[in-house]
């Protein structure tokens, strides 16, 4: 606060310059003489135009001139008003914030976010787009970075936070939460990763997510910021307070200062005696009413009676209120219990005060003096090493002593601290020296001083004449000390007054008086006299007034005359100066509570003139700022009566602009005033008497206004306003009946009806007025507090069905704002009257589709919760919504050529979806939709299957049989076609099971046709193909063949995927095309073996010709022998065995590098040798009788032994090999190479039967 002097000065300069922009006062009104000659200046300023008006009636610019200066003069008049008004109202409310005796800030508040305003989200937005552009020093990986492009693209980027953040509903939080929840699915759906729990994930998400959301500011600064703003929400003091209603209602600083001043706010005895005068102001109004019969209207006659009630008992509350609140800040010691209980009842009725007259025992002072002895002065009779010292004591305390000090400097500077109950206390100080005689029992007292201060005495040290002895030689023996008595908190004034009375001080006399405070409501003025801790006599002051008058004659002592009245009784009081006298009676002003405020005489200066010789200060400092606020024109404000005016009107505008103030501030309040703005509402509706009713009324009217107008406000604020009007308007208060006006029960109505409105326009667009489930808990509300509103009375609950139409009815609605909202986002109807392709249209309406999921999904996560009560309601509000699309897909597919199949990701996307949600599930867009496509999916298989049919055909007429993968080009494709086909027709998950088992088994068994006709041309290929190859030893086993081989193992292998059904069909499939590929294998072996035995066979015909006895033989044998006497001849048949041999290592080769079943390998390696073993066993028995040819004989056992040796490292098990078939040739050839050895004498050269590894390494 300025400093007086400095502060006149500076708001003398603001006034005048206030001055030259004042609009004209309105009658009646006070203003500054400035203002009020600056006003008529202006207004004779505009009498000549009217006068030119009416000399110059055909011209007219002049009255037009006329008319809008008459508009303009109208309009600062109604400016002015509303100044005046604002500023009286600022006086209410600071008389509120000063000494509030109701309500305190409450601290259990939730703490409203910060708001995010529209260039902080494109901030946002644009670090966000910054983190994506990879322009931050952020790491993150690959998932973090997809999760913040889905945030990015489908909450920050989206219209309806544009619009949250427009309506101030948007939090910083807000986004947070919105945020986390969006990754908390992702997180939850990636891999385990060890060392690494999904938590940690989850919060190191978050870190970067704020790191992005902050940018580069930094956190610690950003910290302090939050926690100064954190703790102003929370708890302001008086100068915030006074600050943040300055603003609210427009008051200027120097108003403020000149208000605060003048009504003395930093005064709690003024400010408790305003409160006094104005409750008693409100009962006399009570009283006045209840005569006149001056009553509100009201819905029932007997509430006028129970009105008046109200009244006093409210103001009962009030002074119970004031009178527990305690009369020092120390504490509440000084309170009358025995009034506190019945003090009430004796404001109201006067004639019980004589019940509660207070004794002199109730009265209790508890005074604090601090002596403090400086120096002694004209010491001058003792040695200067004599030993002194002081004693100080106050009468019937203790006594204390200084330290020694020696003569020559008797200065000590100690202070002693006393307490006493004496108004008027004596203290004694006396001086000291030691005695130096042997006998002397008692220091020697040099002289004393006794002092009888009061709280109104000196503070500073004085120098006092000390009393001697007569013999003394120090007779100006003088001591400088100090005495401070505190004045106790429940003593509000004192000093010495001349009194008389009819009932106490009935001597004109001179007493000193205390005026003391024993409780709230209770107040007495007490004589004194010295070392009394009683009053002498003392004085109630309940139900007297005090004034000013004038001299008294015959009444010799004091100048400046006052006096209090009562009926019966009047004490006239007199002071020796005027200053003194402003003091008492402001001081019994306050006490006595009366509503007459005493006013000074004019002539002070001229009386205090004809006084004493001394100057002093006219008037308190209380009343220069009285004065000075005149001079600016407040004293009417300052001065008016609360009780005359109506606080109804005054604080609905206090409310609305608070409200306004609070919803334009940087927190998202949503509508919640804050700690400090709840307190002084509070206060003031208790203080000034606000109905309860109106004041939620109101707030009500207030709320829904600014909702109405796009304003994000809290349901859970309506409902707690509404539900109090409610119980109001139809009598279920929780503290009984109260009384209702037609006005509050017509206002009610409307507002319900209002609210009505908003709440069904609030569900209907849901998805825009809680976008992403924000404010979280609010659509919640809203739907609870519907339910309130549909209520006829507070008690009956509505039934459910009722409110169930009413949410049905807004949902519908709901489907079709959203769907037309989505449409026009997807930018289908632009495409109207234009010519656009079919494709065109199909894929916007698969982008449409995609959009219409998102906003099901959207709605699950984020409203279905809210509707958990509603849900078969949302269930029916998205077959709706899908009812509408439906509309809109059936023309698009309407359009497509037929025989087309570019529709159908459109169904997948669509069924995927649906077939997930259980509600949706067959529901009625879903049955549509198979209605739809049906018809195109058996015709699509239909086509398959045909085409299939013709490309098996055609390729294996033009089939080269060269290998593809796991067989031919032909197999290749068809088996490609029908896992194609198939893996299709699965991933639509056709949701009828019906239909879903028809499509299954029409696949399968088309699946076994088509193989079985692959296998058969295959098997028919096979053998074509083998009866065009070579039968000599030259025959290798073409790649062909092995490609037929590997087209029936890999058909083996595709039927059991394509074909196998459930345990029913699989017989009747998969198990009818296996024994067919089985059967084709075993013939396909058989064939190839064959024609590896008809190979063996020619070999076998060629050794035929040296069977013994024949004539071939006998020429062979001759020729060798003669030709080998001369020259090496080669031997005769070697070449034909490694023939065969090589031709049966390569073909084994061949089949085990190029057959792909191993299997099928073994079995036709089994048939083969034993075969082959079968053939060489024929031929040798068809020889028993007769005796091997040398040769047949070597070639033999060279053929058996390898072939026996070849297949046993192809894997062909030794059962086989060891056959009876085996071991019969074996020992025909074993016993043939003995025969042969005995007579040919080692002619076999080396070759035999024996098991010899050596052997085999030469003969390789």
């Amino acid at each position: 606060m300025l400093d007086p002097s400095s502060s006149e000065e500076e708001t003398e300069d603001v006034v005048e310059e206030e001055c030259k922009e004042a609009p004209a006062p309105a009658a009646g009104s006070r203003l500054s003489p400035s203002r009020t000659s600056e006003s008529s200046g202006g207004g004779g300023g505009l009498q000549p135009s009217s006068r030119s008006s009416s000399i110059r009636p055909s011209s007219p610019s002049p009255s037009v001139v006329s008319e809008k200066e008459k508009e303009e003069l109208e309009r600062l008049q109604r400016e002015e008003e509303e100044r005046k008004r604002k500023l009286q109202l600022y006086v209410f409310v600071m008389r509120c914030i000063a000494y509030p005796f109701n309500a305190k800030q409450p601290t259990d508040m939730a703490r409203r976010q910060q708001k995010i305003n529209k260039p902080q989200l494109q901030t946002v937005k644009d670090r966000f787009q910054a983190f994506l552009n990879g322009e931050t020093q952020i790491v993150a990986d690959e998932a973090f970075i997809n999760a913040v492009q889905s945030y990015y693209e489908v909450f920050l980027k989206s219209d309806r936070v544009s619009r949250m953040v427009q309506s101030g509903g948007c939090s910083a939080n807000d986004s947070r939460e919105v945020f986390k929840k969006h990754i908390e699915k992702r997180v939850r759906s990636l891999p385990e990763i060890d060392g690494l729990s999904k938590e940690t994930v989850l919060s190191s998400w978050m870190a970067k997510f704020d790191a992005i959301y902050r940018g580069e500011e930094d956190p610690r600064k950003q910290q302090a910021r939050m926690t100064a703003s954190a703790a102003s929400e929370l708890i302001l003091s008086k100068e915030q307070l006074y600050e943040m209603f300055q603003q609210i209602l427009g008051i200027k600083k120097f108003e403020h200062q000149l208000l605060y001043n003048a009504c003395q706010l930093d005064n709690p005895d003024e400010q408790a005696a305003q409160i006094r005068r104005e409750l008693d102001g409100r009962l006399q109004m009570a009283d006045q009413i209840a005569r006149e019969r001056k009553f509100l209207k009201f819905v029932s006659k007997e509430m006028e009676n129970m009105f008046i009630e109200e009244l006093k008992s409210s103001v009962n509350l009030l002074m119970a209120n004031l009178e527990s609140m305690p009369v020092s800040k120390g504490g509440s010691e000084f309170k009358l219990q025995k009034l506190k209980r019945s003090h009430n009842t004796s404001i109201i009725d006067m004639g019980e005060e004589n019940e509660n007259q207070l004794s002199k025992s109730d009265v209790v002072l508890s005074f604090t003096l601090e002596v403090v002895i400086m120096e002694v002065q004209g010491l001058k009779s003792l040695a200067p090493n004599r030993i002194v010292y002081c004693t100080m004591e106050v009468e019937g305390g203790e006594k204390l002593q200084t330290d020694q000090a020696e003569a020559s400097k008797p200065t000590w500077g100690t202070q002693g601290d006393f307490t006493s109950t004496h108004p008027l206390p004596a203290v004694k100080v006396k001086l000291f020296t030691e005695s130096t005689g042997v006998l002397a029992l008692e220091d020697k007292e040099l002289g004393r001083v006794v002092l009888h201060p009061t709280p109104n005495s000196p503070k500073s040290a004085d120098l006092h004449k000390m009393i001697v002895s007569k013999n003394s030689t120090d007779q100006d023996l003088k001591i400088k000390l100090a005495v401070r008595m505190d004045k106790p908190q429940n003593m509000k004034h004192c000093g010495y007054l001349w009194t008389i009375g009819k009932n106490v001080w009935k001597r004109w006399k001179k007493r000193f008086f205390v005026l003391v405070q024993v409780s709230q409501y209770t107040f007495a003025m007490c004589s004194y006299r010295e070392k009394k801790a009683e009053p002498q006599e003392l004085l109630q002051l309940d139900g007297y007034t005090v004034d000013y008058t004038d001299p008294q004659p015959g009444l010799e002592g004091g100048r400046a005359f006052f006096n209090a009245v009562k009926e019966g009784d009047t004490v006239i009081f007199a002071s020796d100066d005027e200053q003194d006298r402003i003091l008492w009676v402001q001081a019994m002003y306050r006490a006595t509570g009366q509503s007459h405020k005493p006013i000074p005489p004019t002539q002070v200066q001229k009386l205090n003139a004809k006084g004493g010789s001394v100057p002093q200060l006219d008037a308190p400092i209380s009343q220069f700022y009285a004065d000075r606020a005149q001079k600016h024109g407040m004293d009417e404000f300052i001065s008016a009566n609360p009780c005359m005016f109506d606080h109804a009107t005054l604080f609905e505008t206090l409310q609305r602009l608070t409200l306004d103030h609070r919803l334009n501030d940087s927190y998202s309040c949503l509508g919640w005033f804050s700690p400090g703005q709840v307190f002084v509402l509070d206060e003031y509706c208790a203080r000034y008497g606000t109905r309860g009713c109106h004041r939620h009324l109101c707030y009500l009217n207030n709320l829904l206004e600014r909702a109405e107008n796009g304003a994000m406000i809290d349901p859970t604020l309506l409902h707690y306003s509404f539900a109090f009007c409610a119980s109001h308007v139809h009598g279920n208060r929780p503290d009984g009946i109260g009384t209702v006006t037609v006005e509050e029960k017509e206002r009610f109505e409307e507002i319900k009806a209002r609210l009505r409105s908003l709440l069904e326009n609030q569900i209907t667009h849901f998805r825009y007025c809680f976008p992403f489930g924000r404010p979280e808990g609010a659509l919640k509300a809203t739907l609870s507090l519907l339910e309130r509103v549909l209520m006829k009375d507070i008690v009956t609950p509505v039934p459910q069905e009722e409110v169930k139409v009413v949410i049905r009815k807004c949902l519908e609605k709901a489907a079709l704002v959203n769907y037309t909202r989505l449409s026009e986002y997807a930018k289908i109807e632009e495409n109207a009257g234009q010519l656009v392709t079919p494709a065109k249209k199909l894929e916007d309406t698969i982008r449409l589709a995609e959009l219409v999921i998102e906003v099901l999904q959207q709605n699950e996560e984020h409203h279905a919760e809210a509707f958990a009560w509603w849900s078969d309601l949302m269930v029916e509000h998205a077959e709706t919504f899908l009812s509408l699309f439906a509309v809109d897909m059936d023309s698009v597919l309407e359009t497509q050529a037929p025989d087309t199949w570019d529709s159908f990701p459109l169904f997948q996307l669509l069924n995927d979806f649906l077939r997930s949600d259980y509600n949706l599930l067959n529901g009625k867009f879903h049955k549509h939709l198979q209605d739809v496509f049906a018809p195109l999916v058996v015709r699509y298989v239909d086509l398959m299957e045909s085409s299939i049919a013709q490309s098996i055909h055609r390729g294996f007429d033009r089939e080269s049989w060269e290998p593809v993968n796991n067989g031919s080009g032909t197999s290749e494709d068809l088996f490609w076609k029908l896992d194609a086909l198939q893996t299709f027709i699965r991933d639509l998950h056709w949701p009828e099971e019906e239909f879903a088992k028809h499509l299954e088994q029409r696949l399968k068994l088309m699946s076994s046709d088509m193989i079985e006709s692959c296998v058969k041309r295959t098997r028919i290929a096979f053998e074509a193909k083998l009866q065009k190859t070579s039968r000599s030893t030259d025959f290798r086993v073409p790649q062909s063949i092995c490609t037929m081989f590997n087209v029936m193992v890999d058909a083996k292998a595709q039927s059991t995927k394509l074909c196998s059904m459930e345990v029913g069909q699989e017989r009747q499939y998969h198990s009818k095309i296996d024994e067919l590929i089985e059967e084709t294998v075993k013939e396909i072996i058989t064939l190839l073996v064959a024609k590896f035995v008809t190979i063996l066979e020619g070999v076998l015909s060629k050794l035929s010709r040296y069977d013994e006895g024949t004539l071939f033989s006998s020429f062979l044998s001759f020729t060798v022998k003669a030709a080998s006497k001369y020259v090496d001849v080669p031997k005769p048949g070697m070449d034909l065995a490694d023939a065969y041999v090589t031709f049966v290592r390569q073909s084994q080769d061949i089949l085990r590098d190029k057959v792909n079943e191993e299997m099928y390998i073994e079995r036709l390696f089994d048939q083969w040798y034993t075969s082959s073993m079968n053939i060489v066993c024929t031929w040798l028995t068809d020889r028993m009788d007769l005796q091997l040819h040398i040769y047949q004989l070597k070639i033999l056992i060279r053929l058996v032994k390898k072939a026996y040796r070849d297949f046993r490292l192809q894997g062909v098990l030794d059962s086989t090999l060891n056959s009876k078939t085996y071991e019969t040739v074996r020992n025909r050839l074993t016993v043939e190479e003995a025969t042969a050895s005995v007579s040919e004498g080692g002619g076999l050269q080396g070759i035999t039967m024996k098991d010899s590894d050596e052997e085999d390494e030469e003969e390789d």
